[in-house]
């Protein structure tokens, strides 16, 4: 079994203690330098993580004999924001995924970060699995920034996604952990999928293959690489955004992931009171629905969907 090693923690004004821990699973003739991270639950309302580190878990505990590398599973980043499932740091209402890579010296959520970066420090490769919000579901996906496409699009073609967006970086993402941990060398993928405060079975047990297939790959495993799904590349199309024209209750007329051409009903904004459709959410595009709204009710401006579509 692995071994739970308690690696951040810190006094906390009420009498508690935070505590950031990871299990750490290695060959039977010890830790190696070569190392790999999979993180979760830096937001506290994204539970997706939590349910694919189990798996992890399992798989490497009846599977000891195939570890060649050392593989840390951290769970629980925010564990007060997981506890008390919500987004922000507690008691700070601050997101802790815009404050890497943080400092030993300001206030508890950057020295959260700055614990993190510490360890995790020397890892050739880190995984952080995020899902959507509440009001989202998204499909299993990779997000990278195109300034790191060249390096981390290879290593997400692994991890048996459906979709690679490959976007352009805004000054937001240079305080994410991802950011943080590819400027210290760390080959760091960010993984988006499912819905807040929710568990999708299917996209965690897709996502436990990708993960044994890239750490078979990548040489953290002595089994066979798995047969995984290739994603669609982002780089060579265009997304489009859906937007709810009024407020009312967004109903969709299709599935998500589905290909959907241009024209196509996506779905209506109708009105409960009257009994009216007040709108159609029409497709602009031609492609993938890798987006599509799961809290139903929008207002003017809402997000209902992404759809990715090849360039004209």
């Amino acid at each position: 079994m692995g071994v739970i090693e308690e690696v951040f923690s810190i006094e906390l004004p009420v009498g508690e203690q935070f505590r950031i821990q990871r299990c750490r699973y290695t060959p039977s003739s010890g830790e190696t330098d070569k190392r790999i991270s999979i993180v979760s639950g830096i937001h506290g309302d994204e539970l997706e993580g939590q349910y694919v580190c189990f798996l992890l878990g399992e798989w490497l505990r009846d599977n000891r004999e195939k570890i060649t590398g050392t593989i840390d599973i951290y769970p629980a980043i925010n564990s007060l924001g997981l506890d008390s499932i919500t987004r922000s740091v507690p008691f700070y209402d601050v997101d802790l995924n815009r404050n890497f890579p943080g400092s030993k010296n300001d206030f508890l959520p950057a020295q959260i970060a700055d614990g993190v970066v510490t360890a995790m420090k020397g890892s050739e490769i880190a995984i952080d699995i995020h899902s959507s919000n509440i009001f989202l579901r998204e499909i299993p996906q990779v997000r990278i920034a195109k300034s790191q496409e060249a390096v981390l699009v290879p290593l997400a073609n692994k991890l048996n996604i459906d979709f690679v967006w490959v976007h352009d970086a805004v000054t937001v993402l240079e305080s994410t952990f991802a950011h943080a941990m590819n400027m210290e060398g760390t080959k760091t993928l960010v993984v988006e999928m499912g819905v807040g405060m929710r568990l999708s079975k299917m996209y965690g047990l897709q996502l436990l293959d990708g993960l044994l297939n890239l750490m078979a790959c990548e040489g953290f495993l002595s089994i066979n690489p798995l047969d995984v799904r290739m994603p669609i590349q982002s780089h060579v199309g265009e997304v489009a955004y859906l937007n709810a024209s009024q407020p009312g209750l967004f109903v969709s007329a299709i599935e998500h992931c589905q290909i959907i051409e241009e024209g196509s009903i996506v779905g209506h904004i109708v009105d409960p009171l009257s009994g009216e459709r007040l709108d159609e959410v029409i497709a602009p595009i031609a492609g993938v629905l890798f987006t599509l709204r799961a809290y139903p009710i929008v207002y003017e401006g809402s997000l209902v969907g992404r759809i990715f579509g090849e360039k004209r």
